[in-house]
């Protein structure tokens, strides 16, 4: 999070003068303005290879060596995976062009765990996520050639998927520069989840648990509206869970890293255990979003780790909780991601009380930055990031970051364990 200042507010800060001549800019002064401005920092490349070694070992794993997949599912997975590879450099590439322009119109930062020392002082550029939406959107586009054909059942829903997260990212990106209040925010996803609702043709039963069947008589229950309903909560739900569990270097993006990952691997060992063709298209098409989103949110970690040189905004945030949902909803295993979402779900009960606000609420709920150590202290807002420093002690912000995505990690992992021992006695 950073408390962002905006160029009407200087000029509103300064009083008019009648003396004051504005020199007139030559054609090419534009271009020079924007060759001549310090460059952030290179991308943290050594990084980004160890934590996508970790994170993707145990799918490729999966993928090519313990499951036998169809050669066309396998094509078009490995199709997907080239293009969103390609998506990561073009992102890498992409975001020092849009931090230039970003700056230019004053969408800037200042990293408020860092106040009272020189890096408190920097403009960092703001809502980075837009580049990073649009590289998304164009690799799904384009990935539409190589898989679906014009009747494709699969097509509708997809091209639904793509423009309700191409609303969240306009909606995100307006959130960026006008700031609209948080009740305001809440409302937002309702409103990009339509394109997805209304064109939802998918069943809208659920399976009762099966410890639950004798009391309520049927193993199979029709939902039908209350379905879509419950899809549009869904949204919402990960779509701002991703927004409020955020402030500090990393922590947005890295969730999102650690999350999709989970989700690949769950993607695939469901394949490889099914003999139901259309169950493995369902998490087929999860895995045609996922790939892409974690390439293109790789590429943005890397000037978003610690220390940041941009941040990604209100943009990012919708932008990847949407996605998610996207893929939860139309893979038909929205119970898992919301085990995914452990953490999430814990920072959402936290932060109820303020948000809704029985509790005062301020503008920046981060912990307290001692300039002297350089160590955070958590406030009794109520936020995880806060809770976990009063229960660990203060910490630096780049072990804190790691810490939570470790915990981050150790909840899709218990998702996982949970699955294995439910099995067949759940449903």
């Amino acid at each position: 999070m950073a408390a962002r200042k905006r160029a009407s507010a200087e000029a509103a800060a300064k009083p008019p003068t009648t003396t004051e001549i504005t020199p007139q800019r030559k054609p090419q002064d534009k271009e020079t303005t924007i060759t001549n401005e310090l460059p952030i920092a290179p991308p943290r490349s050594g990084l980004i290879f160890k934590l996508s070694f970790l994170l993707l070992a145990p799918y490729l794993y999966l993928l090519f060596y313990h499951y036998r997949i169809e050669k066309d599912l396998k094509r078009s997975i490995l199709i997907n995976a080239g293009l969103s590879l390609g998506g990561f450099f073009i992102t890498v590439k992409m975001i020092p062009v849009a931090s230039r322009y970003v700056l230019r119109r004053n969408l800037f930062g200042y990293d408020i765990n860092k106040k009272g020392t020189a890096q408190g002082t920097v403009k960092v550029p703001e809502s980075l996520g837009i580049a990073v939406g649009i590289v998304f959107l164009v690799l799904a586009i384009l990935f539409q050639y190589f898989n679906f054909t014009a009747d494709s059942n699969w097509l509708v829903e997809y091209n639904a998927a793509l423009a309700s997260i191409c609303f969240m990212i306009l909606l995100g990106f307006v959130d960026d520069v006008l700031d609209v209040p948080w009740r305001v925010k809440l409302l937002l996803p309702s409103f990009a989840a339509l394109p997805l609702l209304m064109a939802y043709a998918g069943h809208t039963t659920i399976i009762i648990p099966k410890p639950l069947v004798p009391y309520i008589g049927v193993e199979i229950f029709d939902l039908g509206c209350l379905y879509k309903l419950y899809m549009g909560l869904f949204a919402v739900f990960c779509t701002n869970s991703i927004n409020i569990h955020a402030g500090i270097n990393g922590l947005e993006v890295g969730q999102t890293v650690v999350i999709a990952s989970a989700i690949l691997i769950h993607n695939v060992m469901q394949i490889g255990a099914s003999t139901d063709p259309e169950y493995k298209q369902a998490h087929a098409f999860s895995i045609y979003l996922v790939q892409p989103l974690l390439s293109t949110s790789l590429g943005l970690l890397s000037y978003n780790w610690y220390p940041s040189s941009v941040f990604v905004g209100d943009t990012y945030t919708y932008f990847a909780g949407m996605t998610m949902a996207v893929v939860g909803i139309l893979g038909h295993f929205s119970e898992t991601l919301l085990i995914f979402f452990l953490p999430q779900v814990v920072n959402f009960l936290l932060s109820l009380p303020q948000l809704s606000g029985f509790v005062k609420c301020p503008r920046h709920r981060l912990p307290r930055f001692d300039p002297q150590t350089r160590l955070l202290t958590g406030t009794n807002d109520g936020t995880l990031v806060n809770l976990y420093l009063r229960m660990f002690g203060p910490m630096s912000e780049k072990s804190l970051c790691i810490q939570l995505l470790l915990v981050q990690a150790l909840g899709c992992c218990f998702c996982f364990v949970l699955r294995y021992f439910l099995a067949g006695w759940y449903k």
